[in-house]
């Protein structure tokens, strides 16, 4: 199948299923993701239980531009985004004070992990489901993640709703995002190299 009707057909289905509240298994801008509405509780739920993960460890969520953030978190840091557009690897930026996402996705101190990908197909896909997008490795907890979708296992693969078919065929070099916390006081901690 032509990878330019492939996008189009699995952005279409993939939002389908996930404004259902479903579960999908998805290329990102850095590894295969496992993604769900992250304003739903029980599909966040299912993630945990697919990926046989503690409840207390939290996953990260894809937005498409920080100006949404505005719509997740009481209050705005006083940053410049504008120093981060230029990363070249994928950064995660664990923020203060989340709102109006699953209680689940939000971490026990209050915080959630957000990146703004530099994807299309992500940032397509959320911009069609309207809300941000949980991203989490496609992997059981504990196991290496899956670099390239060849390596995911199948017991993971028949547990989700939608297997997204774009991009499973290109291989490229990915790593997971580098992760920084931005603390109330305008410092910022280095979490993940």
């Amino acid at each position: 199948m032509d990878n330019q009707i492939s996008f189009t057909k699995d952005i279409s289905k993939a939002a389908e299923i996930v404004k259902r509240g479903g579960v999908i298994l998805y290329p990102t801008d850095t590894i295969w993701g496992i993604g769900c509405d992250a304003t739903n509780y029980k599909a966040v739920e299912r993630i945990f239980q697919i990926k046989k993960r503690d409840q207390n460890k939290s996953m990260i969520v894809l937005m498409r531009d920080y100006h949404d953030l505005k719509d997740y978190l009481k209050v705005l840091p006083q940053i410049d985004f504008e120093q981060f557009k230029n990363e070249i690897r994928p950064l995660s930026i664990i923020y203060q004070h989340a709102i109006n996402l699953a209680e689940n996705v939000i971490a026990n101190d209050g915080s959630v992990a957000i990146r703004i990908p530099k994807d299309d197909f992500c940032l397509e896909l959320i911009s069609k489901i309207g809300v941000p997008l949980v991203s989490t490795s496609a992997n059981f907890s504990g196991e290496p993640f899956a670099d390239k979708y060849y390596n995911i296992s199948e017991e993971l693969k028949n547990q989700v709703d939608y297997i997204v078919n774009y991009a499973q065929d290109i291989i490229k070099d990915t790593m997971p995002s580098r992760i920084i916390k931005l603390m109330d006081d305008g410092n910022i901690q280095i979490i993940r190299e």
